[in-house]
């Protein structure tokens, strides 16, 4: 057994069954592994960054890391982005890049770069691997490392003779780090607050957002009267009817002191106190507003459910979940196609189970409005805000739910950034229904520049915000990669292509003209 079959054997029996991989030279022993060793599904794709992101959304929705391969430090610069999200939703994922043979590093060839420097700042956990006899521990404690709360990237640097030399030896799985157990006198400290609070509010962490989590959230809730809340940008929320309802915190950072100005008490619950995206002149960094204590129950890299549980039992809450809305999907738009009517044509239409990729950006926000009561759905959104993870996002989490539609509301610009996903859900015949908010424009940008007093964009601004000249042809990209596709240009017009979309096995794509 060679350093690359004892890598690839280490993470089969660890538990990973897929690797997303863009290969290259450096990467063939280990590309030979999947072979020699089997049991892991390999799916290619045409650029890294979507290596990266369906890994993410894989882990989203599998709950175990996927493996990405990825050639030298270059490869491996095409997919940080990705992992750049990653790394803030906590995902595990485990990334093995293939570097040059270790005698061959002084010979300073064309591909060769400082791999560790690109790596460090998206890696929970890093390394160069050994020789042979101890690359598959090294893979084993990548896997480790990947599954230990909170979760992380964990990035093997795999030496060319240290894959292709011999003297290989698979490790079984080893165990991860598990989060430590909640803190008692934080909980009752927590207990105490909430009484004595009159506007509450309970910001959730990802751990808290599944139907478990959020049915004890619920419980105390209806306890204290407090608000329920998640990040502008969840990892993975369950929502629609019968699930708990809660609000988002907003994108710009006066709007979420608006939200928070009559909370008196912001309770942490597995995540941090809301921060701005960005520095404005004059504006503030912290968002939490004066009057507005803000108390940690649980960090995220603490057990966030048992810490919310405790808090439950503490308040003496009821064991079953509160009354929560039936429902009540929005009506079928008909008319002008514009933000509100596409939002409400897919919350109308999207059908029970689907899971929703939602990268809309200037569009997403009458998307999440009208969907609150939607068939019971599950929703992904753009976790680290760099944009171009909707596409692969969505096709991970099609291989790692086969039996659940996946429905990509996707911004234009942004979709770009990794359109090559398309051809790897047209490759592996995914569920994929990709509907692109087509304002031919960066709008997201030419708010921002109201925002910092520029009322009419000069020709230089508008150069770089618009995205009209030429237009794009999504319909016609999305052949070009083997998807079919239609466009619509009226509410009434999308409604119908939805309705195709949906009844059309594998991907789809729909360019909505707004």
């Amino acid at each position: 057994m060679n350093g690359a079959e004892a890598a690839i054997q280490s993470l089969r029996d660890g538990g990973v069954e897929v690797c997303f991989a863009n290969p290259g030279t450096t990467e063939m022993h280990l590309v030979a592994a999947l072979d020699a060793v089997g049991g892991i599904r390999p799916v290619p794709a045409l650029f890294e960054g979507v290596v990266t992101g369906a890994a993410d959304g894989y882990a989203r929705m599998a709950g175990r890391p996927a493996l990405s391969l990825l050639h030298l430090g270059p490869g491996f610069a095409n997919g940080i982005a990705n992992l750049h999200n990653a790394r803030r939703a906590g995902l595990p994922q485990v990334v093995l890049i293939g570097d040059h043979a270790s005698w061959h590093a002084d010979a300073d060839a064309p591909l060769a770069s400082d791999v560790e420097s690109l790596a460090r700042p998206v890696s929970a956990w890093l390394r160069r691997a050994g020789p042979a006899p101890q690359l598959g521990r090294d893979a084993a404690e990548a896997l480790a490392a990947a599954r230990s709360v909170p979760g992380g990237v964990a990035t093997l640097i795999v030496p060319a003779d240290s894959a292709w030399g011999d003297g290989g030896r698979a490790v079984a799985a080893l165990p991860p780090t598990v989060a430590p157990a909640p803190d008692g006198a934080r909980v009752d400290e927590a207990a105490r607050a909430l009484r004595e609070a009159a506007r509450p509010l309970l910001l959730l962490g990802p751990q808290l957002l599944d139907e478990a989590g959020l049915a004890c959230a619920a419980r105390v809730a209806a306890a204290s009267e407090a608000r329920l809340a998640v990040d502008t940008f969840p990892v993975r929320l369950e929502r629609g009817a019968g699930r708990p309802a809660v609000e988002k915190i907003p994108y710009f950072p006066e709007q979420v002191l608006e939200m928070l100005a009559s909370v008196d008490l912001l309770l942490l619950v597995g995540a941090r106190a809301p921060v701005a995206f960005f520095g404005y002149p004059g504006g503030a960094s912290r968002l939490v507003p004066e009057g507005c204590r803000a108390l940690e129950l649980a960090s995220p890299e603490q057990d966030a459910p048992a810490a919310l549980a405790a808090l439950a039992d503490a308040l003496g809450t009821a064991a079953h979940l509160p009354p929560v809305a039936a429902a009540a999907p929005p009506g079928l738009p008909t008319g002008a196609l514009d933000p509100r009517s596409l939002g409400a044509a897919v919350a109308a239409l999207q059908p029970e189970g689907a899971i929703v990729v939602e990268e809309a950006l200037t569009c997403g926000l009458p998307y999440w409005l009208g969907s609150v009561n939607a068939a019971p759905h599950t929703y992904l959104a753009l976790t680290g805000g760099a944009i171009g993870q909707g596409p692969p996002s969505a096709t991970g989490a099609a291989i790692a739910c086969p039996d659940r539609p996946v429905i990509d509301l996707q911004a234009d610009g942004s979709g770009m950034y990794t359109l090559q996903a398309l051809w790897t859900q047209a490759r592996e015949s995914l569920d994929v229904k990709t509907i692109v908010c087509a304002n031919r424009s960066y709008r997201i940008l030419r708010i921002e520049l109201a925002r910092a007093g520029v009322a009419e964009p000069g020709p230089a601004a508008t150069r770089f915000t618009e995205l009209s000249d030429p237009a794009l042809d999504w319909v016609s990209l999305a052949r070009g990669m083997g998807v079919p596709g239609e466009r619509a240009d009226s509410a009434d017009a999308l409604v119908a292509s939805l309705r195709r979309a949906l009844a059309t096995p594998g991907p789809y794509l729909v360019e909505a003209l707004l």
